[in-house]
């Protein structure tokens, strides 16, 4: 269909279709203070300004896994349209706090995640992990039925193996939930990061023992990139026709 072409109330009425995000849903505390990234969302904002974001995207978010990752994520990805928007230190209340600037703003098909490591490293319960994480599985359904979300659990470290049994079980929560949930994916990257013997790899991190280094990269892209170009290709070619009918 071509869009431009719909008359202007029927373009309205597309618009006001979708009810209305409000962070005054969310049943707990914002924290830490998602207005620490102020500046982080302002600099996509003024990206979106100069070059206009794609159409029909995956959107790739979350924390300094995801955002470093940005550098070669379209290598990693290839023929899908993505659009990055990591932004390091997070928590998913600060994904919750700004998801209308990140994610529904831009109508994406996809949604790659990841949250969970800052959250669990601050004290978060995996039960509040998972819960925060629901809800914000629930806001992406009711704003976008169609979306297929994508998740990475948190991933293992030498610098936080201590609260690596928390970390564990909020990602068999986050797991067990998408097994139950239509167009969601859960995405284990534990067994390429750890050893025969159940333990971080050092030589795939960097001197921080917590971020990945290009090795530990090429690790998490072999787990994360066979499923995301499985699923996304087919829609990837439909996205491809229907920007030739526009």
């Amino acid at each position: 269909m071509n869009y431009k072409r719909l008359p202007f109330v029927a373009l309205l009425l597309a618009s006001n279709s979708l009810s209305a995000y409000d962070r005054a849903d969310y049943p707990q505390a914002f924290e830490p203070d998602p207005a620490r990234f102020a500046s982080a969302i302002a600099e996509f904002q003024t990206a979106d300004a100069d070059n206009a974001p794609p159409k029909g995207a995956v959107v790739c978010t979350g924390s300094s896994s995801m955002r470093m990752w940005h550098p070669r994520i379209k290598d990693d990805l290839p023929g899908l349209t993505l659009l990055p928007r990591g932004f390091g230190g997070s928590h998913y209340t600060d994904l919750i706090y700004y998801i209308e600037d990140l994610v529904f703003k831009y109508q994406p098909r996809a949604l790659l995640l990841y949250e969970g490591d800052n959250d669990a490293n601050y004290g978060k319960t995996p039960e509040r992990i998972f819960q925060d994480f629901k809800f914000l599985a629930e806001q992406c359904r009711e704003q976008l039925p169609d979306l297929r979300l994508y998740i990475i659990g948190a991933k293992p470290s030498i610098a936080r193996w201590a609260i690596a049994d928390q970390m564990r079980r909020g990602n068999a929560m986050i797991q067990d939930y998408c097994r139950a949930n239509p167009r969601s994916t859960y995405i284990d990257v534990w067994p390429l990061l750890l050893d025969a013997n159940g333990q971080p790899r050092p030589e795939l991190f960097m001197e921080d023992q917590l971020h990945l280094n290009s090795a530990g990269y090429d690790q998490w892209a072999a787990a994360i990139s066979p499923v995301l170009l499985k699923n996304e290709a087919v829609f990837e070619l439909n996205k491809q026709t229907l920007d030739l009918v526009e």
